[in-house]
């Protein structure tokens, strides 16, 4: 590593907000020198607690994540905040920034925000998201708040990297169940009813009852539903409570390596896909022969199925002639 990376890397673990900028912005844009950044940050990471904040748009995500920060610093603990906004088409950077939402946090230097743009990632995360939580935790944050992108059914890739997931769900939605019903139920383990001052949140509450009968968890853990008004701060602090029962909840039960077990069990799943992924385009694939293939299947010249067969297959040979 260059003397350069590392004092980089020496800064980041001080808590550096220039130096934290850096490393992220390599990270996000996959820069040559990220994984060698990534490799010398991620034996100072594990300590910070990972807590995912999801839910449909428009349920007021970013103020609750404002407000639970507030809570946290009252407790003298130090938190970063990831939040994944919807990529513009046209110039692929965050539509809605969060930091513009989260200005009365500027000056505090034991809270660093971060928007991240999904880039087309689906399941409500940007790609590099768990990298940027590893840097996150590696400078010594107590907490990394992350805040989806509010994709609806499509977001629980949170539950595979978070400790703690919270859902949130408001009312006068329309078909408040249906939020809930693909997959959303499952990996909750805190429920936030927020603008519960609303008319109906009696009946997303009683909605979530119904929900949680039919629901089998492996860990035996019945999700609490805790209501806010993120706008006033009301319930931020029974919704910290909430989280730190089910981390004590997690530790008593030894529950926690093996939630991170089962985290990096899928993601080094997803990291060999991406890590073959490049491989195979830099050494058997340039841009303008996907583009020819691309153009051949639509033209139904070739089929995809024996295509991509063809191109594994030589990848193979490849290898043996090295």
């Amino acid at each position: 590593m260059s003397a350069e990376s590392q004092s980089l890397v020496e800064r980041a673990r001080g808590g550096d907000p220039r130096a934290l900028a850096r490393v992220i912005t390599a990270v996000e844009n996959r820069a040559p020198q990220s994984a060698q950044l990534l490799r010398a940050l991620f034996p100072h990471s594990g300590h910070a607690r990972i807590i995912g904040l999801t839910g449909a748009p428009g349920a007021g995500k970013s103020t609750l994540v404002d407000q639970l920060a507030r809570e946290y610093r009252k407790q003298q603990r130090t938190v970063g905040i990831i939040a994944v906004d919807p990529t513009s088409p046209f110039s692929g950077g965050a539509i809605l920034g969060d930091r513009i939402r989260m200005q009365a946090h500027h000056a505090d230097p034991g809270i660093y925000i971060r928007s991240m743009a999904t880039r087309g990632s689906l399941g409500g995360l940007a790609g590099t998201t768990a990298d940027v939580a590893t840097v996150l935790d590696a400078s010594g944050r107590d907490l990394v708040l992350i805040e989806t992108v509010g994709v609806g059914q499509d977001e629980v890739d949170i539950v595979r990297l978070a400790d703690v997931t919270v859902v949130i769900l408001v009312p006068g939605m329309g078909d408040d169940v249906q939020t809930i019903k693909a997959g959303i139920m499952e990996i909750a383990d805190i429920f936030v009813i927020n603008k519960s001052d609303r008319e109906g949140a009696e009946r997303v509450e009683r909605e979530i009852r119904a929900m949680q009968s039919l629901a089998m968890r492996r860990d035996n853990w019945s999700p609490p539903i805790i209501k806010t008004v993120a706008t006033e701060g009301t319930g931020t602090v029974e919704l910290a409570k909430a989280i730190a029962e089910y981390e004590t909840y997690l530790a008593k039960n030894g529950l926690l390596l093996e939630k991170r077990a089962r985290h990096w069990h899928d993601r080094l799943l997803e990291m060999l896909r991406d890590a073959l992924l490049r491989r195979v385009v830099r050494e058997q694939l340039g841009e303008a022969e996907i583009t020819r293939y691309a153009a051949e299947v639509a033209e139904h010249k070739r089929d995809p199925y024996s295509l991509v067969e063809e191109i594994v297959a030589s990848l193979g040979k490849n290898d043996v002639r090295h």
